[in-house]
């Protein structure tokens, strides 16, 4: 089950994914999203670096940054050094455990 149809399926979500940075930057909605879920390591533009390209458009949404590695919080402070992001979710996770993830970040 991939990702977008998990989190639909399972939770009450509507998700807008993207497996190229580009296209989720150009595809952007100012006012539009509540959380962005965005994977560290990707072709082209890095987790961080796209959303120093969001921030640009739009700073209201939630943020959580998922990864198979290591956390990068201390790259992440360097580059926002005013931000508190607090979600950094690793990777694999379960379905369920991601929705709890979610809501959570959503009710802060």
């Amino acid at each position: 089950m991939g990702l977008k149809s998990g989190l639909e399926n399972n939770g009450p979500f509507s998700v807008y994914a993207f497996n190229d940075p580009q296209e989720a930057l150009a595809a952007f909605e100012a006012n539009f999203y509540d959380l962005l879920l965005l994977d560290v390591r990707m072709p082209k533009m890095n987790g961080f670096q796209l959303y120093r390209h969001l921030k640009k458009i739009d700073d209201s949404p939630n943020v959580c940054f998922i990864t198979a590695y290591e956390t990068y919080y201390e790259e992440l402070k360097k580059d926002f050094p005013t931000l508190a992001v607090n979600c950094f979710i690793k990777k694999p996770i379960e379905i369920d455990d991601l929705i709890r993830r979610i809501i959570e970040e959503l009710e802060s």
